[in-house]
């Protein structure tokens, strides 16, 4: 698959920034599993893959795949 990271409890502008590094040490394409069991995550992930260009393919509170954007 790729990374993981649990995320534990971190709340979502801490998770967000932290994330943002993780996704920048990937490659293009590869996918990232997040488990964030912050309440905020099921509608900030979303949001912030939109942002980024990164492919939500699957959010299933508390677990979420994210495929880094191509370039």
């Amino acid at each position: 698959m790729g990374e993981k990271w649990d995320a534990g409890e971190l709340g979502c502008g801490e998770l967000l920034i932290e994330l943002a590094g993780r996704m920048r040490n990937l490659a293009p394409g590869q996918v990232f599993e997040l488990r964030a069991l912050d309440p905020g995550a099921e509608e900030d992930l979303p949001a912030w893959c939109r942002l980024t260009g990164h492919a939500l393919v699957s959010a299933q509170h508390p677990v979420y795949l994210i495929r880094r954007r191509e370039k």
